[in-house]
């Protein structure tokens, strides 16, 4: 079985963020996600959901490209969950392009472009 990695907040979840799953699971067979927790986004992100980590997990649980979320609660724990989930593959939005190239010794990484015209900024920013 070939397992996929991803990470994010995942808040004011759109169709980006489907066509994003939908992606990284068609590169295998498991999808787990990463979920940033309420704390990590504040002390570490700087930034607060709208949804609690709670109701973005209750979320992802219900998209059937999801098989599995765990809490994201640093930065740090990205090489221990590849070793501890036995991961195939990293990946994330290519607008981290070559940030996460140090995990490329435990798995293989890959950048995915975005999805154009959207994004959880934009939601926020057209709501204002």
């Amino acid at each position: 079985m070939k397992k996929i990695i991803t990470y994010g907040t995942f808040d004011l979840l759109h169709y980006g963020h489907v066509r994003l799953l939908k992606r990284a699971r068609e590169l295998g067979d498991y999808l787990i996600v990463g979920l940033s927790t309420d704390e990590f986004n504040q002390l570490q992100k700087h930034k607060e959901s709208y949804n609690s980590y709670a109701e973005r997990k209750y979320i992802l649980e219900a998209i059937r490209y999801v098989d599995q979320v765990i809490p994201e609660k640093n930065w740090e724990q990205k090489t221990n969950d590849i070793q501890k989930y036995d991961i195939d593959t990293f990946v994330m939005g290519n607008d981290w392009d070559g940030k996460f190239d140090f995990l490329k010794p435990y798995c293989n990484v890959v950048y995915l472009p975005r999805t154009p015209g959207i994004s959880t900024t934009k939601i926020k920013d057209d709501l204002k």
